[in-house]
C-alpha cells in the first residue's frame, strides 16, 4: 500500500503548502483522504490521474479539507471524462454541502447530469461502513464545520489507517488509531493550546495510548514548521511518498 501527501498544509497556505489532500493506492483501490480547495492543483502538479481515483472520503466539512470537490466533480465531467464510478464518504450533510459549494462556485452545475456513476454514503459515527473496498470507521471529535467532524479509521488490504481531521484532543482518537499502521495526526501548533486544534505536546503525551506502529503529523502551522529539533515522529510533505 503506497501514501502519498499532495497536501499536507492548513487552512491558510503556511510553508507553500497545498491543502490536506492523501492518496492512498491500494491492490484494489486508490482513494484520497479529504480533498482541500487546492487539491486538484496538487494532483495536476504530482502527476495524478483524478479519473484513477475510486473514491473521496471526507473527515469534515471545512474548505481546506473538502472544498476541492467541486473542482474535482466538474473536472471529471467535462475535462477528464471520467466513466469510472466514484463513491463520496463523508459526514451526514456531505450530499447537501457538497451541492450548496457546487452552487456558489459554479452556479447551475449541481444539477448537472454526470457521464459517470456516483454515490454518496453519509457515514455514521461509531458504525463501520463499507466504502468500496474499504472498511470505514469514523469517530466524532471535536471541531466545529456545520457538520459532525470526523477522525477515520480506514483498513483494506490487511492494514489500518487512521486519521485524525482537524480537533483538540478526544478520547475518541485512542479508538480510532488503536494499533494502527499508521496514524496521520494533525499538529497545528508545538505546545499552543487552540480550541478545536491539536498540538504536538498534547498529541505527544497521549502516543503510548494510542498505540499506532507509526505516527506522521501534518496540518501545521508556519509556527510548527519553524521548529528545526527532532520531534519523534515524522512530518508529514507535500509530494511524501510512504509505503505500508
Amino acid at each position: 500500500m503506497q501514501i502519498r501527501f499532495l497536501g499536507s498544509g492548513d487552512a491558510f497556505g503556511s510553508g507553500g503548502r497545498f491543502q490536506t489532500c492523501i492518496l492512498v493506492a491500494a491492490t484494489s483501490t486508490r482513494f484520497l483522504i479529504d480533498c482541500g480547495a487546492s487539491s486538484l492543483v496538487a494532483m495536476r502538479r504530482f502527476g495524478v490521474d483524478p479519473n484513477e481515483i475510486d473514491a473521496v472520503l471526507l473527515s469534515h466539512l471545512h474548505g481546506d479539507h473538502f472544498g476541492g470537490l467541486p473542482f474535482f466533480l466538474l473536472d471529471a465531467q467535462l475535462v477528464s471524462r471520467r466513466v469510472r464510478p466514484l463513491v463520496i464518504a463523508g459526514p451526514p450533510g456531505t450530499k447537501a454541502r457538497t451541492a450548496e459549494a457546487m452552487e456558489v462556485f459554479f452556479p447551475g452545475s449541481s444539477g448537472a447530469a454526470f457521464r459517470f456513476a456516483s454515490q454518496t454514503i453519509e457515514l455514521e459515527p461509531d458504525s463501520p461502513a463499507a466504502v468500496g473496498g474499504l472498511r470505514v470507521t469514523p469517530y466524532v471529535v471535536r471541531h466545529p464545520s456545520g457538520a459532525p467532524a470526523l477522525a477515520l479509521r480506514i483498513e483494506c488490504d490487511g492494514k489500518t489507517i487512521a486519521y485524525s481531521g482537524d480537533t483538540e484532543w478526544t478520547d475518541a482518537l485512542i479508538s480510532a488509531a488503536a494499533d494502527a499502521d499508521l496514524f496521520i495526526a494533525e499538529a497545528y501548533w508545538f505546545e499552543r493550546k487552540i480550541r478545536y486544534h491539536l498540538d504536538f505536546q498534547t498529541l505527544r503525551a497521549h502516543l503510548g495510548e494510542l498505540r499506532a506502529r507509526r505516527v506522521i503529523v501534518t496540518h501545521m502551522s508556519e509556527e510548527m514548521l519553524g521548529r528545526a529539533e527532532p520531534l519523534g515522529c515524522e512530518r508529514a510533505e507535500d509530494g511524501m511518498v510512504i509505503v505500508l
